[in-house]
């Protein structure tokens, strides 16, 4: 399996043929990574009990697992870049399988927190981002609408995996419904299997480019206003953006919803998420749009931040339902444009560091978040104020990101400037001006069509580069797109 891949030319995305079976083990991973940690949230009222703990100590299980997902993203990129895509998620998926597995056989909490938490967090961390790597390796045309379809395995999984576990909890416990969820996990091997290197394209060199230096961080992503602008947006964001999610079955519980029904709420948000999200990326996408990109992803901030504040006070099941359906709707949009607007900000080059750095940040604000939430309900007794507070940490990362793209980053108008360079032009400039006086035609090819990941023309134009001796003076997180592809088996 390992020696076959897509035919093509050299260093082409095949937007295309076996891409579409990486398309589908992205759709899967995604599904996994993001709706895993909330649908778990099921559980706990059983664990609550059986351990006799507050909500606060079980709420730090879906905390780990999302930050080990943010946190370690550059730990992934720096395996993917030693050992290839392919051996990395395999290992993952049996880290996360294993971890599910062990939990089920726990007899303290903390037993919980190293194995769902730890070692679950930690396999789907190995598997989300070289599942991302390799779809922008397969797909350069057609790109946007890949990412947008593997982005819907997020709300798929999420409105099946949480009834699903309520179904699995009530016929065999919590312990039961762990282990079972740890067979599921394994299906991220199977998503790994698919994910071979391109033929005659990116890792083919695989021999020369082992024996050249690697590369780890790009901190100078930092001195990049826009960079920092959306850091710290996103950090406050992270704080409020899940909480909701986490809090609302057991929430709904503690109003008098049935289980069944309660559960099933997730399902809701699950079903618009479908929608919202592949509906907004096309939307983003538009000429006109794409542009002013950072203020719609600014505009499904504010409208998932006002969605929570009014929403705080809802009751009744229908209220819950209507909650569910707009919450949905801005959660799916963030979700959509999240990437893009990272992209647009520091371009394809800087892309791989920029995600690596950003995800760590985010990983200190799950640690925060969802725990102080819960830390809140036990102390208060009250949900309300859990949701005023979610919404006003999303409202405010809404205002602050569009009012310093406002007032710090828009570029000035006059005669004397030439128009702004359409989306990927910058990438282009800056592997023109790294390469040799005469550049391949791959370096000056702009990557028009990038949106989450490394474009394949602009990475091959750095192996040719380091093959005839030029270092560059800035690493990159994860090294380039030959080794990132690399299959291993």
């Amino acid at each position: 399996m390992g020696a076959g891949g897509p035919a093509g030319r050299p260093g082409s995305a095949p937007d295309g043929g076996w891409g579409w079976a990486v398309l589908l083990g992205c759709f899967v991973v995604t599904g996994f990574s993001y709706a895993f940690p909330k649908a778990v949230s099921v559980y706990f009222k059983a664990l609550m009990r059986d351990f006799g703990v507050g909500y606060s100590d079980t709420a730090w299980i879906s905390s780990i697992m999302l930050a080990m997902l943010y946190g370690t993203g550059p730990l992934s990129s720096i395996l993917v870049n030693q050992f290839g895509c392919r051996p990395v998620m395999l290992a993952g998926g049996l880290l996360a399988s294993s971890g599910m597995i062990l939990a089920s056989f726990t007899t303290r909490l903390v037993e919980l927190y190293l194995t769902a938490g730890v070692l679950t967090g930690l396999g789907m961390a190995l598997n989300f981002q070289p599942s991302l790597i390799m779809l922008g390796l397969y797909f350069d045309r057609r790109r946007p609408l890949a990412n947008g379809l593997a982005a819907a395995g997020s709300p798929v999984f999420l409105s099946a995996l949480s009834p699903l576990g309520q179904v699995l909890l009530e016929h065999f416990g919590w312990r039961g419904g762990f282990l079972l969820m740890g067979g599921l996990l394994l299906n991220c091997c199977t998503c790994g299997a698919v994910m071979r290197p391109l033929t005659g394209g990116p890792g083919a060199r695989g021999g020369a480019r082992r024996r050249r230096k690697k590369r780890l961080l790009d901190f100078s992503v930092f001195t990049d206003r826009g960079f920092v602008v959306y850091t710290i947006a996103k950090f406050i964001l992270v704080l409020g953006l899940f909480v909701p999610t986490i809090m609302l079955v057991n929430y709904a519980k503690d109003a008098g919803v049935p289980d069944t029904d309660a559960a099933f709420l997730l399902s809701v948000i699950g079903f618009v998420d479908i929608v919202a999200r592949p509906a907004c990326g096309a939307l983003a996408g538009l000429g006109r749009v794409r542009p002013h990109v950072t203020y719609l992803f600014s505009l499904a901030m504010l409208a998932n931040g006002l969605t929570d504040l009014c929403s705080a006070r809802a009751r009744s099941y229908g209220a819950l339902v209507g909650f569910c359906v707009a919450f949905g709707l801005s959660y799916g949009m963030v979700g959509a444009l999240q990437f893009e607007v990272l992209m647009a900000t520091v371009g394809a080059q800087r892309f791989p560091s920029a995600i690596g750095l950003v995800l760590l940040v985010e990983a200190v604000a799950v640690l925060i978040g969802p725990p102080s939430a819960g830390r809140l309900v036990d102390t208060l007794k009250n949900y309300e104020i859990i949701f005023y507070l979610a919404g006003s940490e999303v409202l405010l990362s809404a205002l602050f990101l569009s009012t310093a793209t406002y007032c710090c980053l828009r570029k000035p108008c006059g005669p004397e400037l030439a128009p702004d360079p359409p989306p990927g032009a910058r990438d282009t400039e800056e592997a023109e001006y790294d390469s040799d006086p005469s550049p391949p035609a791959a370096a000056t090819a702009a990557p028009q069509h990038s949106e989450n990941h490394v474009a394949p023309d602009v990475e091959q134009a750095e192996e040719e580069e380091e093959e005839d001796g030029e270092e560059e003076g800035k690493p990159v997180l994860g090294g380039s797109a030959e080794m990132l592809s690399k299959g291993g088996f």
